[in-house]
């Protein structure tokens, strides 16, 4: 069924209520392959990892807007088949730093933008989440693309940019991720199949699961912090990424990082093992020292 778009653009989802602690900060940093790379006692592991000191890996801004996407489905002016949906552009914004440690939130979402991208619409969902005390923490843009949905006479959308220079990046780092990273990164809430389900996965047109492109999303941020912030993640400010390609559980990703000046950080990410481009058109912003 056509997107409708009077319907549809700028309508609200249903808000969605988060509460997280420590534990649940430390199981997502695990889960984004925190320790694999580094020893696992280090001080640049430990502050992510245990609650003598705790500090959030910032990208875990996107887990308590995430549920809200669940109400995409009942958006008036939209009929999909969820099996279509792919995960194409994401940005973050912290709007409160340091990330707390513990919160009570709640995430309230729209419609902000549906382009037609001729075989499938991409639709941005703008989502901010504010703790009890009214205080904003986060903004979310998710851009979802939807296969198939396209050809409906809409706006093709701006252009992607953050294209990184022609030369050699300034900072590389590589993460590894293991065999049942998808596994466990699902348990801090996007518990999709196509990420541990074989059959599931081969409906969606994949071999086999997939690494959720939100894992390889904190990777990129965490290369971030650690080549161009100093491992310090209050630093972080925002990330915006477009995902190209899955990356699959075991395979390495290698972050390339250029710096533009300002705190702004040019970003391509890939897998070693492939050299094939997983991320693209990113770009981050760090707060001086």
């Amino acid at each position: 069924m056509p997107i409708e778009l009077a319907k549809a653009l700028g309508a609200a989802l249903p808000p969605m209520d988060y509460t997280w602690n420590e534990d649940a900060l430390i199981l997502y940093a695990l889960g984004a392959g925190i320790g694999l790379d580094a020893d696992p006692t280090s001080p640049e592991v430990l502050q992510y990892t245990y609650e003598n000191g705790l500090k959030a890996l910032p990208t875990f801004g996107v887990v308590p807007s995430f549920p809200a996407l669940m109400g995409l489905m009942s958006v008036p002016g939209m009929s999909f088949n969820p099996m279509m949906l792919l995960h194409g552009e994401q940005y973050l914004e912290i709007l409160r730093r340091p990330v707390p440690t513990s919160a009570r939130t709640r995430s309230e979402g729209t419609v902000k933008a549906i382009y037609d991208k001729g075989k499938g619409a991409l639709v941005i969902i703008e989502v901010t989440t504010t703790a009890d005390d009214g205080s904003p923490l986060f903004r979310n843009e998710f851009g979802i693309f939807l296969r198939g949905e396209g050809g409906f006479g809409g706006e093709p959308g701006p252009a992607a940019g953050n294209e990184p220079p022609a030369r050699a990046p300034d900072a590389v780092v590589e993460t590894p991720t293991t065999a049942r990273q998808a596994l466990l990164y699902r348990l801090s809430g996007d518990k999709n199949p196509l990420h541990a389900d074989p059959g599931f996965a081969k409906l969606g047109g994949f071999d086999r699961p997939i690494l959720h492109g939100l894992c390889t999303f904190a990777n990129v941020g965490r290369a971030v912090i650690q080549a161009c912030a100093g491992n310090d993640p209050t630093r972080f400010q925002s990330i915006r990424v477009r995902f190209v390609r899955p990356v699959m559980p075991g395979e390495t990703i290698v972050t390339e990082m250029w710096d533009a000046g300002g705190g702004t950080i040019l970003l391509r990410a890939r897998t070693k093992e492939k050299d094939t481009v997983v991320i693209s058109n990113a770009k981050a912003t760090l707060a001086p020292a």
